[in-house]
């Protein structure tokens, strides 16, 4: 069966021998695949640090050593290092049971004696793949999971004339792919705007990923954001996805963003000017691409000028501006915020309340709609 056009599988070839490089090259390019050669283990290893595979399919005897098998050993070992779910299927013109047993102990998925049947090559190859292929679905609903992301969206309210510019602007900008900073008081609503841009966008089929930035200890900044692989430290007992990476194809919110130290701001930098990051533990370079929606209630202008906030940064995070007035700016839309309130919604619905006068405003607008039932309320 051929591999889907969609997604032509990418499968490393790593032997010292052109002739057998070129059968095998040969052989899965009929059956859809792509391939990359590499004639020594360094090769192999620079390839799989760079690139995405999906498969591997390595000889164990190279120039130095062509009888032993060491040398694809210590392979096999650093391949794990880079990427321990990356199959790797070994081959060897001089096999032993020794060699194999050891092969798999160090990482190895399956083994194929030369000279190999095809039929038989190309079975393991796909079941392989086809298990990577679940293993990362299933790691994906995991963190999702993790998330424990609402049902119901927040529903932006904003009747009043200071919001009419603001939903102009998210209208105008929803669709686009362009980086947004939304700046505003605490309570202004600037989640809620970020999921309505979310919902506006091509990217809406998949759940945005929002992470309260600047509430990242900095033990645990890089493995939150970027993931980890295991035995990275002391608690890290299994692979795990970052939210950037758990953002690919969709929106990353990162909340309270000028609160994030100075000493990881450069990391999320180097993110955002290349679209790269690396587990930590892991050496392996992975592409993501994520829109990034960040929020913030600090005047982070003034934080650049202190030397706060990377100027850079800052740079890459506002392609476009999104101011969010006070509520005290904005009378018109409490009776509508006050009722919606009063309707039953969630509890992650967002009222837009600025946190000094919200309690008071809640109690003067509940007042205008239902007066006598408040009136007689102790509380």
């Amino acid at each position: 069966m051929k591999t889907d056009n969609m997604h032509r599988y990418r499968v490393l070839l790593a032997d010292d021998q052109p002739d057998i490089r070129d059968a095998l090259r040969l052989l899965l390019k009929n059956e859809g695949y792509e391939t990359q050669p590499a004639s020594s283990p360094a090769e192999a290893l620079a390839a799989i640090e760079n690139r995405e595979f999906d498969a591997v399919l390595m000889d164990l005897n190279y120039t130095r050593d062509t009888t032993s098998g060491q040398e694809g050993l210590d392979l096999l070992s650093r391949i794990q290092i880079v990427d321990s779910n990356l199959p790797v299927v070994v081959m060897t013109a001089w096999s032993s049971i020794e060699v194999a047993v050891e092969a798999m102990r160090r990482g190895a998925r399956d083994f194929l004696q030369k000279p190999w049947e095809n039929t038989r090559l190309l079975s393991i190859l796909r079941t392989q793949i086809d298990l990577r292929q679940a293993l990362r679905h299933a790691s994906r609903l995991e963190a999702e999971n993790r998330l424990l992301r609402a049902e119901s969206r927040p529903t932006l309210i904003a009747e009043s004339a200071t919001m009419q510019p603001v939903l102009e602007l998210i209208a105008r900008i929803g669709p686009s792919d362009a980086n947004v900073l939304i700046t505003g008081e605490h309570g202004t609503g600037k989640e809620v705007v970020a999921q309505t841009l979310h919902a506006l966008s091509s990217r809406a089929g998949k759940a945005m990923v929002t992470v309260n930035a600047g509430g990242l200890s900095e033990g645990i900044f890089e493995s939150e954001l970027f993931g980890h692989v295991k035995g990275a430290f002391t608690d890290a007992r299994s692979d795990r996805i970052g939210r950037f990476e758990l953002a690919d194809g969709s929106t990353l919110f990162l909340d309270e963003i000028a609160n994030v130290p100075l000493n990881l701001q450069a990391k999320l930098l180097r993110v955002l000017e290349t679209g790269e990051l690396e587990r930590v533990g892991s050496s392996h370079t992975r592409r993501v691409s994520a829109r990034v929606i960040a929020a913030t209630n600090a005047d982070v202008n003034a934080e650049a000028e202190a030397g706060r906030f990377r100027q850079d940064l800052l740079f890459r995070l506002n392609t476009i501006e999104i101011h969010l007035p006070p509520l005290r700016e904005r009378r018109e839309d409490v009776r509508p915020l006050a009722v919606h309130f009063l309707r039953g919604l969630p509890s992650s619905a967002a009222f837009c309340f600025p946190p000094a006068s919200s309690f008071a405003v809640l109690i003067w607008a509940c007042d205008q709609i239902h007066p006598v039932a408040l009136r007689g309320s102790k509380t």
